[in-house]
């Protein structure tokens, strides 16, 4: 994608005229789910992911080529202290999914889903939110292009995770410059702040947010002061994949601040996507809220990695399965309902 003028304006004009779901498409599931042998409703949830997969990729539903995509990126606010683990464990972690040994490698695994790592210039860190903007226009408009490559290879439903020591409190930072409240009630533990520490993290969200305070009216400028590559990058994810009609599950607390970004700009910027879980980060049910979603799982994961994505992924594609290779009454002989 190229871009021109003022490095968001392409984004912005983007957002602006995001296609719809498949009426018709629709129309006909919900056809063939009154035909299935089954009371209406009895499948509860699976019946509307069905639809909700007919209705945006314009077909009957199904998931042939599922994919989990992680970005991982650094953040200069990790100086202020404000997590027990390192910069350094982003990257050992990048290694270790390219090694096939993290978790999201063995749900991939279970459930028959693809996998795509982006590594995010993870020896750059961003700008420390508590002094200055997280990236300058340029960079952010770079890195939402660059994540929107994420389906070029094919996908028909598009998981987005993310890994990144010290996006937590990314996340925190961008709930509360959206929503309000106080820094404390979006700040959590991440991946294991406690006492001290978790005081250092709740005092950086409020100066960062106090800092960039003045700009705070404008989505992108939040997710370029506040934010982070994986940040932008899982938002350009997100949006190229609503310009393809592709299904979307988001994952935890951090993936789900970068889609709140997009629902800041476009109110119907979320609707091709599902929230996989509810992670066991405090401020992620309030969020998960504040977007009028409902969560497909809750397992007290707060892992990230797109873990929470991928076990939803395994639901959706069992409602793909039972839509399309369940029996008609007429099919099976077995009488309807009169």
């Amino acid at each position: 994608m190229s871009v021109s003028g003022l490095p968001f304006d392409d984004f912005r004009t983007l957002l602006r005229d995001l296609p719809g779901p498949d009426a018709r498409a629709l129309v006909t599931a919900r056809e063939r789910d009154a035909q299935l042998t089954k009371p209406p409703g009895a499948l509860g949830r699976l019946e509307e992911i069905a639809f909700w997969l007919a209705a945006w990729t314009g077909r009957a539903p199904a998931v042939n080529r599922p994919l989990v995509a992680i970005f991982a990126g650094n953040h200069g606010v990790t100086r202020q202290g404000i997590t027990p683990f390192p910069p350094a464990v982003t990257q050992q972690m990048v290694e270790n999914f390219a090694a096939g040994g993290a978790a999201i490698n063995q749900i991939c695994v279970a459930y028959d889903l693809g996998l795509k790592v982006f590594d995010l210039a993870l020896e750059y860190p961003t700008g420390d939110i508590t002094e200055e903007a997280a990236l300058s226009e340029r960079d952010c408009a770079a890195t939402m292009a660059f994540g929107m490559e994420a389906i070029a290879g094919g996908t028909d439903l598009l998981c987005i995770g993310e890994m990144g020591i010290g996006n937590t409190t990314i996340a925190a930072a961008i709930n509360y410059a959206l929503y309000g409240g106080s820094a404390r009630d979006w700040v959590g533990p991440g991946t294991g702040s406690a006492g001290e520490m978790l005081e250092r993290k709740i005092a950086a969200v409020e100066k960062a947010v106090a800092l960039h305070s003045d700009h705070l009216d404008d989505p992108l400028e939040i997710m370029r002061r506040l934010g982070g590559r994986e940040i932008a990058a899982m938002a350009g994810a997100i949006l190229a994949a609503r310009m393809e009609r592709i299904p979307v599950l988001i994952d935890g607390y951090v993936a789900t601040a970068a889609a709140a970004i997009l629902k800041a700009a476009n109110p119907s910027a979320l609707d091709h996507c599902l929230i996989g879980h509810v992670s066991g980060e405090p401020g992620h049910l309030r969020a998960i809220e504040m977007l009028g979603k409902t969560p497909l799982l809750a397992l007290g994961m707060r892992l990230g990695e797109g873990t929470g994505a991928a076990l939803a992924a395994g639901i959706v594609k069992a409602a793909a399965a039972c839509h399309s290779g369940m029996a008609t009454f007429a099919q099976a002989g077995v009488t309807n309902k009169h």
